[in-house]
């Protein structure tokens, strides 16, 4: 009853707004207002008012509100593990394949980090050669070629 009555006056005070701006030759928004103004009348006239009143006041309906909001947090976390973690195991072996694999161009028999770059396991003891000049004309480059090959630069 008491809320059907606040309803109620919200309606008039909300048309005594729109009656004063359309008053003031602001008819577009004066309409706006009204349109506004006559919600919460037609929410008692259809009985949501006091359905929603009835919701609220009951402690079972709070408790299924908490196991919602409970289950849409759950929700939340396993996306962010997922994307943070890359997925299931499956997934992540796949993954480590492939990356291990990507050195190696389609179609190449070798991986194409270039001829000078040790098999993986062997180290090479010799010392690394002086390069010449004291800006290091002199570096190799074959690699960082390769690369740009590779991606059609």
């Amino acid at each position: 009853m008491l809320a059907e009555t606040i309803c109620s006056a919200v309606s008039a005070a909300g048309l005594g707004i729109a009656a004063v701006t359309a008053y003031r030759k602001r008819f577009l928004t004066a309409t706006r207002i009204a349109a506004y103004s006559l919600v919460p009348v037609g929410l008692v006239l259809t009985g949501v008012v006091k359905w929603v009143s009835d919701i609220a006041f009951k402690p079972s309906v709070w408790l299924g509100f908490g196991l919602l909001g409970v289950a849409w947090l759950l929700f939340m976390i396993t996306r962010a593990v997922e994307r943070r973690g890359g997925g299931s195991r499956k997934e992540r072996r796949a993954a480590a394949r492939a990356a291990r694999d990507e050195a190696v161009a389609p179609g190449a028999s070798a991986p194409s980090l270039g001829a000078g770059a040790p098999a993986a396991g062997t180290r090479s003891r010799s010392k690394p050669e002086k390069k010449s000049g004291p800006s290091g004309a002199g570096e190799d480059f074959s690699d960082i070629e390769a690369i740009l090959k590779k991606h059609g630069i």
